[in-house]
C-alpha cells in the first residue's frame, strides 16, 4: 500500500477556468458561477467524495497580452468575468461540515489590517476550514488597476510579500493572547485589555499600528498554501508555506524540485514533513478505457487555441500571436518564471505546441483511463515525484468532479490510498492531525505571546 492521496478540485469564480472554450460544450456549467446553488451544489459534492479542499483560483487584471488587447480574453471568456472568491465560501461551508477551502489572495494588491480580518472573518465562518494561497500577481493589467504603471520586479515582489507575512503574523499569532476574550457578564468585561496588543511595523513597503480586529478564529493563521518555482519563490515556500502547488509532466523533474524544496525547508529550521505537495493535474475517467478515451477526444474538438494562447501568454508575459519574439522575450519575463522559461528554451510556441497541450487543465498531465489505469498513473507520479496529492483541474463542470467521485474515489479507497472518512478539526487538523494552530517550527510561531 502507497501513501495516502489527498485531492483538492481546482476551480475559479468564473466561466472554464483552465479549459479554454469548453463552456461551450453542452454539459458544462462553468457560466453559472454567478449562482450560490451551483457553488453549494458542488461543495457538497466534493464533501461526497471526501474531496480535502475547494481550491479557489484568482486573479485581479486582464488577460492583454496576447495581441496587445483583451480582445481574445473578453470573446473567449479566459477567466473574465471573473468574481471574487471569498464571498462564494461560507454558503458552501454553511452546506457541508468538512470540507477546506483554499483560496487565492493577491497580496500586492492588499492592505494588511483588512486583509488579515477578511481571513479571520472566513475562519470563523467556516469553524477553521479556511486556507490561504499567498500569490503577488503576474499580469501588469492588475497592475495597472491598483493605479501602478505596471508590476514590481518578480523578486521585489517576494521581499513585499515576506515583509506582509511579518504584518499577518504579528496580527493574527500575537494581537490577541489566549484567554483574552471572557465574556463575563457578570463583570460585564468582554475582553481584557491586559491581553490585547498592538502591532506596530515601519518597514521598506508597509507602515502599521493597530492591534487586530478580530478574535483568535479556530486556526488563526489560515493553511498557508504557496506556488512559487522561481529561485525566490521557492525560498519562499520552504520558509512559509504548508502546503505548495506545483506543476509539471515530468516526474523526474518534479522530484528534484520537491527535495529542493523540502531541503529548504529543513534550513529554514523545519521538517520535510511540514510541507504538503500537490501537483496539478486533469482526470478523464470512465467505465472503461475506451469511454474515458472517446470523452477525451470529445473534450479537445471544443479547446479554444486563441483563448488558451491569451491564457498562457499572460501566464509568460510575452505575446504567443508573435511566436520568435514570445520566444526572445521570455528569458527577461516579469510574469511567472516556470512558464516564461518554458517558452524560452521549447521550440516555436504555435497553438499546436502551446495550446492545444494546455487547453485541458492548464499544462498538467492528462491522466485518461478507467479507474484502475487512472489510480495507477496517480499512485506511480506520487512515488517517483514524492507527491501528497494533486489539485485536479476540470474539464467540463461538474462532470469531471462526478466523474472522479464516481469512479475514481472507491478505486483509490480500495488500495488503501484514500481516506474512508475525515478527520474531526480544522482543516489544519485534518491535513496534518495535530492541533489546530501552526507548529511551533514556523516562523509564525515566534509571534506568539508567553501563556500567562
Amino acid at each position: 500500500m502507497g501513501r495516502e492521496l489527498r485531492l483538492n478540485a481546482f476551480a475559479m469564480n468564473c466561466v472554464g477556468h483552465q479549459a479554454q472554450g469548453l463552456w461551450r460544450h453542452p454539459r458544462d456549467r462553468s457560466a453559472e458561477y454567478r449562482s450560490l446553488n451551483h457553488w453549494v451544489e458542488l461543495a457538497r459534492l466534493l464533501e461526497r467524495g471526501k474531496f480535502d479542499a475547494l481550491f479557489l483560483a484568482d486573479v485581479l487584471g486582464l488577460y492583454d497580452v496576447y495581441g496587445g488587447n483583451t480582445d481574445t480574453a473578453l470573446r473567449e471568456a479566459v477567466q473574465v468575468p471573473v468574481n471574487d472568491p471569498l464571498l462564494i465560501i461560507p454558503p458552501m461551508a454553511q452546506a457541508t461540515e468538512h470540507l477546506g477551502f483554499a483560496v487565492t489572495c493577491n497580496l500586492s494588491h492588499e492592505p494588511p489590517l483588512p486583509f488579515a480580518r477578511r481571513m479571520s472573518t472566513l475562519d470563523h465562518l467556516t469553524d477553521g476550514r479556511i486556507g490561504w494561497n499567498v500569490v503577488t500577481g503576474y499580469l501588469d493589467s492588475g497592475a495597472k488597476a491598483a493605479g501602478r504603471d505596471k508590476q514590481v520586479a518578480h523578486d521585489v515582489r517576494y521581499d513585499i510579500a515576506q515583509e506582509f507575512m511579518d504584518i499577518q503574523y504579528g496580527l493574527w499569532e500575537g494581537s490577541w493572547e489566549n484567554g483574552a476574550v471572557r465574556r463575563d457578564r457578570e463583570t460585564g468585561v468582554f475582553t481584557d485589555p491586559a491581553k490585547v496588543h498592538r502591532v506596530r511595523h515601519e518597514g521598506e513597503y508597509f507602515k502599521i499600528d493597530s492591534v487586530h480586529l478580530c478574535e483568535p478564529s479556530p486556526q488563526r493563521t489560515p493553511v498557508i498554501y504557496q506556488a512559487g518555482s522561481s529561485p525566490k519563490g521557492t525560498a519562499f515556500a520552504a520558509r512559509h508555506a504548508e502546503c505548495v502547488f506545483i506543476g509539471g509532466n515530468e516526474p523526474g523533474k518534479m522530484a528534484e524540485d520537491v527535495a529542493k524544496l523540502r531541503d529548504l525547508a529543513v534550513e529554514f529550521g523545519r521538517a520535510r514533513s511540514d510541507i504538503l505537495v500537490f501537483a496539478l493535474a486533469t482526470v478523464v475517467i470512465a467505465a472503461t478505457d475506451e469511454e474515458a478515451e472517446a470523452k477525451f477526444a470529445e473534450y479537445q474538438s471544443y479547446v479554444s487555441e486563441p483563448g488558451t494562447l491569451a491564457l498562457m501568454s499572460g501566464w509568460a508575459g510575452v505575446d504567443l500571436s508573435k511566436p520568435e519574439q514570445a520566444k526572445t522575450g521570455a528569458a527577461s519575463s516579469n510574469a511567472i518564471q516556470s512558464v516564461a522559461a518554458s517558452i524560452a528554451r521549447g521550440a516555436e510556441p504555435t497553438g499546436r505546441r502551446v495550446g492545444r497541450p494546455v487547453g485541458l487543465g492548464g499544462g498538467g498531465p492528462a491522466i485518461v483511463g478507467a479507474p484502475k489505469r487512472v489510480a495507477d498513473e496517480l499512485e506511480a507520479w506520487a512515488e517517483e515525484a514524492d507527491l501528497d496529492g494533486f489539485n485536479i483541474a476540470y474539464v467540463v463542470m461538474p462532470e469531471t468532479f462526478a466523474d472522479i467521485v464516481e469512479h475514481l474515489v472507491p478505486e483509490l479507497q480500495r488500495r488503501g490510498l484514500f481516506k474512508q472518512t475525515y478527520r474531526l478539526g480544522t482543516y489544519r487538523e485534518k491535513l496534518f492531525g495535530d492541533g489546530p494552530r501552526l507548529g511551533e517550527r514556523h516562523p509564525a510561531a515566534r509571534y506568539r505571546r508567553p501563556e500567562r
